[in-house]
């Protein structure tokens, strides 16, 4: 199971957190957005230029310690005293965050969340970019939210595009419940605790999948440290990944972060806007076991056993086993009468008995 964040809707022209809070800033605060605006500024704690008030100096202070959801709980406190729905906060977040159209890593995601009769992903993005990419591939999915998401399960019933963090109304004159200050987080996280206890569920019957954080994300502090907490008293809870982008090599330091949180980091190259882990996500549901085109699949049968197992790469290997094991009776018999009738190299029939006598993969 996917659960994205503002990364992925970066290519569709929305900000991350940090740009987000920029934004609200610029059409709120022009004082403090003078301060936090220019590229480098995030970081250099305690330079804040004379002029400010107080108030503003420890938003600023926040801004560089990357504590994004606690600025734009204390810019809402400072303007509103008591916070609310229609808050200018929020109606600022909901204007910068309305008119962008999915980009093809929407359609990529939306296709691996299809599990065989029912979509089923989770995000913590107000946008409906999701739904937008399901709509245009002439796919139906509920759009669902904070407390009305239904209970995690094997059974259909369980889909939908589940926004933990609230989502935008379609209609901009009607404002909605968004997680997106501390005092949300709280809210949600820890009193009602609708996240977490979604979170827990899922985490027993899913492989979950981060796409679109970044390890300082709100969302990692406020819950998957809580998860990898759980994994110490619960082994019932599956391993979980993140897809990770760096600068070419992987970051040891950053993997470990990672790993510290019980989470198995996948890095990529994050050059060029994440075009890699835009590829990777692409292919991948291209060659999906549940609605991927079966021609690319038996085109990469032929391919592989086409080669001699000892010339062949681990990636191929690799891809080869993984479209066996994946696959149910029926399918493996078909892929076997592929790769026989290219004359394949023995060693690849070898590989492709083997998986033959292991049990098929678990239904949906």
């Amino acid at each position: 199971m996917f659960i994205t964040g503002a990364g992925i809707s970066q290519p569709a022209g929305l900000p991350d957190f940090r740009e987000l809070v920029v934004r609200v800033y610029a059409q709120l605060d022009k004082a403090v957005h003078a301060v936090i605006s220019p590229p480098g500024v995030s970081g250099k704690l305690g330079v804040v230029p004379a002029g400010l008030t107080v108030q503003q100096e420890a938003e600023v202070n926040r801004f560089n310690r990357k504590d994004y959801d606690v600025v734009l709980g204390m810019l809402e406190r400072r303007m509103e005293k008591e916070p609310h729905v229609r808050s200018r906060v929020r109606q600022v977040v909901a204007g910068v965050l309305r008119g962008a159209k999915p980009a093809q890593i929407h359609r990529s995601l939306m296709r691996l969340a299809d599990r065989g009769g029912a979509v089923a992903i989770v995000t913590t993005n107000f946008d409906l970019l999701l739904e937008d990419a399901a709509r245009r591939s002439s796919t139906s999915v509920q759009t669902y939210t904070l407390g009305g998401i239904p209970r995690p399960g094997r059974r259909n019933d369980f889909a939908g595009v589940l926004h933990i963090h609230g989502a935008l109304d379609r209609n901009p004159d009607r404002t909605s419940d968004l997680v997106i200050t501390d005092r949300d987080f709280g809210e949600f996280y820890l009193r009602r605790r609708v996240v977490p206890d979604l979170i827990y569920d899922a985490a027993r019957l899913f492989n979950l999948v981060l796409v679109g954080y970044s390890a300082n994300d709100p969302p990692m502090r406020y819950l998957l440290n809580s998860v990898a907490a759980d994994g110490t008293r619960f082994k019932d809870l599956r391993e979980r990944f993140a897809f990770v982008g760096g600068s070419g090599a992987s970051d040891s330091v950053e993997m470990e972060d990672w790993k510290g949180r019980g989470i198995t980091p996948i890095p990529y190259d994050e050059a060029d806007n994440h075009l890699a882990l835009g590829k990777t996500l692409e292919r991948w549901s291209a060659l999906s076991a549940i609605n991927g085109k079966k021609g690319l699949v038996d085109a990469e049968i032929k391919r592989i056993v086409r080669q001699k197992w000892s010339a062949a790469t681990d990636a191929d290997r690799d891809l080869l086993d993984h479209l066996f094991r994946r696959s149910d009776s029926k399918e493996r018999d078909r892929l076997s009468s592929l790769a026989s009738e290219q004359k394949a190299d023995y060693r690849w029939l070898e590989v492709i008995v083997a998986v033959a006598k292991e049990p098929v993969r678990e239904s949906p």
